[in-house]
């Protein structure tokens, strides 16, 4: 059986927990707890959205956009996926050469692409949260004599339609201002990080490095999980 288990679905679950972190009831919080906190949260819109959602999509859609908007970073994500077309070198060469249009048509470029990743992101983690309604939810406390100090692996279990529940693992690390933040994840041996960074580096290739043609034709993955 193959199931589609929606890569969106905890990759923002995480990023809310990782961005909780800046508020002040969740600073002294561990990254196990942010993870559990925040995902009692989101599931607690995904059921009140149960009754209306058929007749009034738009009202869910709206709910998870208003949650969502103050705690997720959508530049710096789109940023990341862009790769090395947006990374820190190339912006410092293009500096140091003084390529004034250069910068300005990847700030376009990365401005845009922000505004298609933040419609994307919660238009797809809205519907694929709605497939997750009702399912039960764990996140594994910290093992015992861990150093979870700088660095953190929370394990959560979401266990669906099948005996053995899919595994997903936040990686989470303090920054230099002493908050939790999102490193990395693997969702059943999957790599978050990388599947969307390829997915940019292979459009930029069908359309010869056309970015803006990349950005207008943006569309999401899903990741079929082999039981």
């Amino acid at each position: 059986m193959t199931f589609r288990f929606h890569l969106l679905v905890p990759y923002l679950l995480c990023l809310l927990a990782a961005h909780a972190v800046g508020q002040p009831e969740a600073s002294g919080g561990s990254a196990h707890e942010l993870v559990e906190a925040a995902t009692t949260e989101v599931m607690e819109v995904v059921a009140a959205a149960d009754a209306y959602v058929d007749d009034d999509p738009e009202r869910y859609y709206d709910q998870v956009q208003a949650l969502l908007d103050p705690l997720i970073d959508y530049r710096g994500f789109a940023r990341g996926v862009m790769g090395r077309y947006a990374s820190p070198r190339r912006i410092d060469g293009l500096r140091q050469r003084g390529d004034k249009e250069t910068l300005a048509q990847l700030k376009g470029q990365l401005d845009r692409f922000t505004k298609v990743m933040r419609k994307s992101l919660v238009r797809t983690y809205s519907k694929g949260l709605l497939a997750f309604g009702g399912s039960r939810i764990e996140v594994l406390p910290a093992e015992e004599g861990a150093d979870v100090s700088a660095r953190a692996a929370v394990r959560q279990h979401v266990f669906a339609d099948r005996s053995e529940p899919y595994v997903v693992l936040y990686f989470m690390g303090r920054g230099r201002d002493g908050q939790w933040q999102l490193r990395n994840m693997i969702i059943e041996g999957v790599n978050l990080g990388e599947v969307y960074r390829d997915q940019f580096e292979s459009s930029a290739r069908d359309y010869n490095g056309d970015l803006d043609a990349v950005i207008a034709n943006w569309t999401t993955v899903t990741v079929d999980v082999e039981d």
